[in-house]
């Protein structure tokens, strides 16, 4: 496996379960093109696997991700940053249907914690940290870091964290609703691992739907919204997973899922 293959691992933790994990320890997992490229593609992979269920995305101990690749952008001007394959990157990974779970240790920032905010649940280690730096740098987020993360934690949250660089700690970014569950350090990716294997046992066409419509809450108009939350319902009344799940409940015994 070549290094940049390397920069990417994947592995079925369970049946239903697909685990990602960055694996650029010598830059700090930072999200060179190539590497967000590879992740689009690992969930791309995954949304046609029907036995996936949901997929956790990962770091290491010390950093889930510390932003882009800064050579990368210390060579683009404004052609280059208009010209950049990266929006459509980013397009497919917030496009993925099946749950997403991110389990974090460590640093989250920038575009780490741009890919943070793409999942549906965020696991932290006690000692993690989520920031928006790039101020620093003299640029901005480009990637969700001032168009996401405001619904996500509030304006004036928001605010502190783009314009003076301020990181949440994962107690703060838990209360400020950035981070879903706050756990013991070295624990995020079983944390996660248990949260994945819950939802797996549930219906999956129900988990795609439902993670569809609550995200279309921060897309959309309420009454928008209301119209596609009650079409996506009506539709899952023809599937055989919804005769299952009511007939299971009926008959008092555990639903067998089919993804039908």
């Amino acid at each position: 496996m070549s290094e940049a293959d390397a920069s990417l691992t994947a592995e079925r933790r369970t049946e239903h379960v697909l685990l990602l994990r960055l694996n650029r320890p010598e830059k700090r997992n930072a999200l060179a093109t190539d590497l967000l490229g590879r992740i689009a593609d690992a969930l791309d992979a995954a949304a046609a696997d029907p036995a996936v269920r949901a997929v956790i995305v990962t770091g290491n101990e010390k950093v889930f991700a510390a932003g882009a690749d800064i050579g990368e952008l210390a060579s683009r001007d404004t052609a280059g940053a208009m010209n950049d394959p990266r929006p459509a990157i980013w397009a497919r990974i917030r496009g993925f249907s099946k749950p997403l779970i991110a389990a974090v240790e460590g640093w989250s920032l920038g575009a780490g914690n741009e890919l943070v905010m793409c999942c549906d649940l965020v696991v932290s280690g006690a000692s993690a940290k989520f920031g928006q730096p790039e101020t620093n740098l003299g640029i901005i987020p480009g990637a969700g870091g001032t168009a996401t993360l405001p619904r996500l934690v509030g304006r004036g949250r928001a605010m502190k964290m783009v314009l003076l660089g301020e990181a949440l700690t994962a107690a703060e970014a838990l209360h400020a609703g950035l981070v879903t569950d706050v756990v013991g350090d070295g624990n995020a990716v079983a944390a996660a691992l248990e949260l994945a294997e819950k939802i797996a046992a549930r219906a999956p066409l129900a988990m795609q739907q439902g993670k569809a419509l609550v995200r279309a809450g921060f897309e959309s108009h309420q009454t928008a919204h209301l119209a596609m939350e009650r079409q996506a319902f009506a539709g899952l009344f023809g599937t055989a997973d919804k005769v299952e799940g009511v007939t299971a409940f009926l008959e008092k015994r555990p639903a067998v899922w089919q993804g039908r």
